[in-house]
């Protein structure tokens, strides 16, 4: 897929350049057959593609005719909610949380992803990000690795740590990210998200329920 995608940006760069200098040359009076019209018209073309190649990443890539043939994986920039389904087992109850709403946001470049989720209790950051795509495996995948950062009052019973989260990417009928985590402190769960906003939100949207397990403390 890789290989595809790397040959289809080189066609179409080599397309464009091509384009520019035949239209340049005709609007400008030139003849291509010089070598000094040829070679004169060099800067322009150059400057050309670089202004293309910044478009595209700045904003063509997430238009939708370019999916699959030149830009392999979806846009998930925004904001999801959902639930997570850990099997932490709280030391004061011995018992499970019920699922935990979550919110996840995606900010994505044409080179760049980065993940932040957040819970009332907890915020974690990706440092390492990846997708893996192969529509001939039926394969969609994002994965990273994060630093979870607890609120400091809770300390006692949730400690800074890091993990990994992978996510099955579902875009028909609805746009879910379907999956699962593990961390250092040897828990794991499951995480179900669907898409939410364009916005990148910076907080909880209201609608989102309470977290379960600061919900009980606080009727104690």
């Amino acid at each position: 897929m890789r290989n595809a995608t790397l040959k289809s940006s080189l066609y179409l760069l080599v397309g464009i350049s091509a384009a520019a200098w035949f239209s340049l040359a005709y609007f400008g009076g030139l003849d291509l057959s010089k070598i000094k019209d040829f070679l004169g018209l060099i800067p322009k073309v150059v400057s050309i593609d670089l202004l293309v190649v910044a478009w595209f990443v700045k904003w063509g890539w997430k238009l939708k005719v370019f999916r699959g043939w030149l830009v392999p994986f979806p846009n998930l920039n925004g904001s999801w909610v959902g639930s997570i389904y850990s099997d932490w087992k709280n030391p004061q109850t011995g018992e499970k949380p019920p699922p935990i709403p979550v919110m996840l946001t995606v900010n994505q470049s044409f080179f760049h992803i980065s993940c932040v989720m957040r819970t009332s209790e907890m915020e974690s950051s990706s440092y390492a990000e990846g997708f893996l795509i192969d529509p001939d495996r039926q394969i969609k995948n994002l994965a990273y690795s994060y630093t979870s950062k607890p609120r400091l009052s809770l300390n006692e019973r949730s400690m800074p740590h890091d993990g990994t989260a992978a996510f099955k990417i579902i875009e028909n009928p609805r746009k879910k990210l379907i999956g699962r985590y593990w961390t250092e402190r040897l828990t794991k769960g499951e995480i179900s998200l669907r898409y939410y906003s364009e916005e990148m939100l910076e907080d909880l949207p209201d609608d989102l329920d309470d977290h379960p397990v600061t919900e009980n403390e606080n009727r104690r």
